[in-house]
């Protein structure tokens, strides 16, 4: 039995009839695809990597403490591995209906939460992969580890693993009562013993404790409400799902003739796809920006391979106002650099601690109320998840591409996911059935933006506006950090 940490549990607790909390993908493979028994295979082989997957949740009766993973005596692979097959041609608009047809569908929580659907008959005698995977179980960093973990480095696939798993007793209702009242009569203790820590070294409880408040201070950007930008509204369960395509080679062209990160590009190209959108909804766009909340992993190195969230976050302002691609790409340079200066995903790193102090029953609530007060400010969600940049295999089938899936919560009604795997760039576009219906449009704007950078990037053409230019700089820029 092992307990949720308080972040792992908020993603169960906002989840509701709307608003359903699984990350994901499309894995496009060559062909031609496996036969259903040797993908079962494949995946039980490699299922004593990873414990939760044959784990569910338990809920604490009265909320007396934070749910808990236990072994699910009943697991059965098959339940979790679907095979399916895409209407012909295979195309497109096919794969875009029936990935966003399966995570449409909650997850069951009676049983371990994730699923992975088979599909075949994609053109070109291609097959997909399509992963669905509660965000209680992983963030987008241990997402892409997992990924790894599932898949093989070569052709031929590594050794088989030994698996002597047999199902731990599941806790009946008083155990779980107990053992979380026990864990709260141990939680004065563990004050005191921090606190005693603390006294011995007073200068260092005092500087912890300014830089801790000054992180904190930094995250009041994310309580200002947004302009509207008609990327707001309440949503319905059902989810469209399209894609676009970049490559980190266009990026690196990109960063070396107009400066700036990786972050900094793909922030840029995607702030163009959402100026198209809102300029094809007819829009005034003039001085607008879109208010993305950016998650930042701060797991640290020697955290990978456990699959438990670890995210942080900052608020980003994507100006979508600007009309020039240089100017607008130095407007996100200039902002992401004061965000880092000033410390903003630390502090809210801080924030997201400080509810480990909160009895479960409120944290329980405060998901349950924060899913019913609407959104105003927030306009959209964008995650940018770095993945291997070496071919995966499955079953001996080589992976091509990665196309990401983020959920979409309260009255958000679009986000991105980007996904990064050898050489390539996956953007994922999650959009509302019924208030996002040309989420292609957002796609497609993504793609011009990158070709519209590349072409600039090239010898002769302009380079980019001065890193303070007036143009370039967005409205409530985040102050920069200070030390006493």
């Amino acid at each position: 039995m092992h307990r949720m940490s308080p972040l792992d549990a908020s993603f169960l607790h906002i989840e509701n009839d709307v608003s359903h909390m699984h990350i994901g993908s499309a894995a496009i493979f060559e062909g031609p695809p496996p036969s259903y028994e040797e993908f079962l295979a494949a995946i039980r082989a490699k299922l004593p990597l990873v414990p939760r997957y044959r784990q569910k949740v338990r809920f604490v009766p009265l909320s007396l403490g934070r749910p808990v993973w236990v072994d699910d005596p009943h697991f059965v692979l098959d339940y979790h591995v679907r095979h399916t097959a895409m209407p012909q041609p295979g195309g497109d608009d096919q794969l875009r209906n029936l990935v966003g047809r399966v995570m449409s569908q909650q997850l069951d929580r009676a049983k371990p939460l994730w699923e992975i659907w088979v599909a075949e008959g994609l053109q070109d005698g291609r097959w997909v992969m399509i992963s669905k995977t509660h965000h209680s179980m992983v963030d987008g960093v241990s997402s892409s580890d997992l990924l790894s973990v599932l898949m093989d480095a070569s052709r031929e696939g590594g050794p088989a693993h030994a698996d002597p798993w047999q199902p731990d007793r599941e806790p009946n209702e008083a155990e779980l009562v107990t053992g979380a009242l026990a864990e709260r009569m141990a939680s004065p203790y563990e004050g005191v013993r921090t606190m005693l820590s603390a006294l011995r070294g007073p200068r260092r409880l005092s500087r912890n404790l300014w830089q801790g408040a000054h992180d904190v201070a930094q995250t009041r950007s994310m309580l200002m409400p947004v302009r509207d930008a008609a990327l707001n509204g309440p949503i319905g369960p059902h989810r469209r799902w399209d894609w676009a395509r970049g490559r980190l080679a266009d990026v690196k062209t990109i960063r070396e003739a107009l400066g700036g990160t990786v972050n900094d590009v793909v922030l840029a190209v995607i702030t163009a796809g959402f100026r198209d959108l809102l300029l094809g909804r007819g829009q005034s766009i003039e001085d607008l920006t879109v208010r993305t909340l950016v998650p930042v992993s701060v797991r640290r190195e020697s955290e990978r391979g456990s699959y438990n969230n670890k995210v942080s976050a900052m608020f980003a302002e994507l100006p979508v106002g600007i009309a020039d691609p240089v100017e607008r790409l130095a407007a996100v340079r200039t902002q992401m650099e004061d965000l880092k200066a000033s410390r903003q995903a630390v502090g809210a790193e801080v924030l997201t601690s400080m509810t480990g102090f909160a009895p479960a029953m409120l944290l329980a609530l405060g998901g349950r109320v924060a899913t019913r007060v609407p959104q105003r400010n927030l306009n959209t969600v964008t995650t940018n998840v770095p993945g291997p940049q070496h071919p995966l295999y499955l079953a001996g089938r080589r992976l091509l591409e990665v196309f990401p899936f983020v959920p979409l919560g309260s009255n958000l009604r679009v986000g991105i996911a980007i996904y990064s795997y050898d050489g390539g760039l996956g953007f994922g576009v999650t959009g509302d059935y019924d208030g996002a219906p040309d989420i292609d449009v957002l796609a497609k704007g993504i793609e011009r933006g990158m070709a519209e950078l590349v072409e600039l990037a090239q010898p002769g053409a302009p380079k980019a506006a001065p890193a303070r230019s007036r143009a370039a700089t967005p409205k409530r820029r985040p102050a920069r950090a200070t030390r006493p």
